[in-house]
């Protein structure tokens, strides 16, 4: 239940910074200090799992980027080096972020790392 109000805090938090655009975003989230702390293993569940119980009751409509670049903060906050991933799709166009963690997709499907190129890995 904490983790989940974490997230919520951290989606509210992700929306007032996107405010001053998409720069600012990029470059907080470039910031965000990997910690690599021991953890159990199921961590990176209950993480994704609060962001995504967070994300049902958010009152906007969350979309991947915000989604994923919480769920990275929260994971380096516990201690998990984990990584934002944008890529996009040339045809036909599109564009996704996810997060991994040792090189695995935690908290989407896998089969985006087949399907979209990396743009940039945070």
């Amino acid at each position: 239940m904490i983790l989940a109000i974490e997230a919520f805090a951290a989606l509210v938090t992700f929306d007032a910074i996107a405010l001053m655009g998409f720069g600012r975003v990029h470059k907080l989230m470039g910031r965000c200090p990997r910690l690599k702390m021991r953890h159990t293993a199921g961590t990176v569940d209950q993480v994704c799992a609060a962001v995504d119980e967070a994300c049902i009751w958010y009152f906007r409509r969350v979309m991947c980027l915000q989604r994923s670049a919480v769920t990275m903060w929260l994971l380096r906050l516990h201690g998990i080096d984990a990584s934002l991933v944008i890529g996009f799709r040339p045809v036909p166009l599109d564009s996704h972020a996810w997060v991994e963690v040792d090189g695995t997709v935690v908290n989407d499907r896998p089969q985006y790392q087949k399907f979209f190129r990396v743009l940039e890995r945070l």
